[in-house]
């Protein structure tokens, strides 16, 4: 016969003779099949495929699978209307059609929480603030970056050491402190924290470092490690604010904790002993100036009784004086009047008033064969003995 008398593998060879050989005649577009329909010589028992056969089948359906088409001959060759190779059916392209319109909405559609913000850029610009919710930004052309922007956020400078010299600041009278704080922010513009700051974080740091160095270096150290720490934070917290609103940062510094203002460890031992020596000073100074003040207080005290003590003096001499005077203008007056009468009268209270405040005892020479003593009787002293037994 003068067809194709291949197994069912279709791997069959041409009855038209040989190449001396026992194959057939080669096919230019496959490899030499063997003769007798694929038997071996002299085997009569069923057909083997060949290995380069199965390949081939296997590709064939994997083509299949794939959506592609089978060889339109069953002896492995490809048929007169077969297709060159794999391509997509209608079924297939739908399916990859869905597939991208899904994984489009899936990248278009995008969900903002309650306390996060969203920036929606169109080609790379800046477009639009998303609300809150489900938004919708068609991919690629728009694009949305999400950012809390009312959670606190925490910038710690100089805390556990971890900063290194960060804490270590000159005071204006040329002593150095170690300072510990923190600076809590959020974001109230996300437009302008995403495209005014390159480094958002070390931006805030480094203002803030900056802010309390400048801060620092105008204050005297005792101050700062004693009463003025509540001053300073809220000095601080002005400053950093000015300079983050001048750099349009988009970000609210919400407070400044001021933790720590200690000296360095290395000296800190050496400067409580200066401290100590400091109060220690000032104490005997307060005893001192107490001790002043009061001893100041009692001689400008005597020093003013006795200048009213001499005033009084002096205007009792005078006063007296001035009467005395007076008294004397009017005994002249008088003396010129009566000058025996005055001159007796003077006589006798001059007498009384010298020998009235004396013992006396009276001697009289005249009086015969006595002592010349006469007995004196004080009545003044004997008026006064009987009014006090009364």
């Amino acid at each position: 016969m003068a067809g194709n008398t291949g197994g069912p593998w279709g791997g069959g060879g041409n009855s038209g003779g040989d190449d001396g050989r026992g194959n057939g005649p080669r096919d230019p577009g496959r490899g030499p099949d063997r003769g007798n329909g694929g038997r071996r010589p002299g085997d009569d028992g069923p057909q083997i495929p060949e290995i380069d056969e199965l390949v081939k089948k296997g590709q064939e359906q994997l083509r299949v699978l794939m959506g592609g088409r089978g060889g339109g001959n069953t002896g492995g060759g490809r048929g007169s209307g077969g297709g060159g190779g794999p391509f997509l059916t209608r079924g297939t392209a739908l399916l990859g059609i869905a597939a991208a319109v899904g994984l489009w909405i899936f990248s278009s559609f995008y969900t903002v929480r309650p306390e996060e913000q969203s920036v929606e850029l169109f080609l790379g610009e800046f477009s639009s603030i998303g609300n809150p919710g489900l938004n919708f930004a068609p991919w690629p052309v728009v694009t949305a970056e999400v950012i809390p922007v009312t959670r606190e956020q925490t910038e710690e400078i100089g805390v556990g050491g971890r900063g290194g010299d960060a804490g270590l600041m000159l005071t204006g009278d040329e002593n150095i402190v170690d300072i510990d704080f923190q600076v809590v922010w959020n974001i109230n513009d996300p437009a302008n924290y995403l495209f005014n700051l390159r480094d958002p974080r070390p931006t805030i740091r480094a203002v803030s470092e900056s802010a309390m160095r400048e801060i620092i270096a105008q204050s005297d150290l005792a101050p700062i490690l004693n009463r003025d720490r509540g001053a300073i934070a809220s000095r601080l917290q002005d400053l950093i604010q000015s300079t983050l609103d001048s750099y349009e940062s988009g970000v609210t510094v919400i407070r400044v904790n001021f933790d720590k203002a200690d000296p360095p460890q290395s000296v800190i031992d050496a400067f409580r002993d200066v401290q100590a020596a400091e109060q220690e000073r000032d104490r005997l100074q307060n005893v001192a100036d107490a001790y002043a003040n009061r001893v100041l207080a009692e001689a400008r005290g005597q020093a003013a009784q006795l200048l009213e003590e001499a005033e009084g003096y002096r205007a009792q001499q005078v006063n007296q004086a001035e009467g005395e005077a007076s008294r004397f203008s009017a005994v002249l007056e008088e003396y010129a009047k009566a000058p025996e009468v005055t001159r007796k009268r003077l006589y006798l209270e001059t007498m009384e008033r010298v020998l009235g405040r004396v013992d006396k005892i009276i001697l009289d020479e005249n009086q015969g064969g006595g002592q010349g003593v006469v007995p004196y009787l004080p009545l003044n002293e004997l008026r006064r003995n009987t009014g006090g037994s009364n």
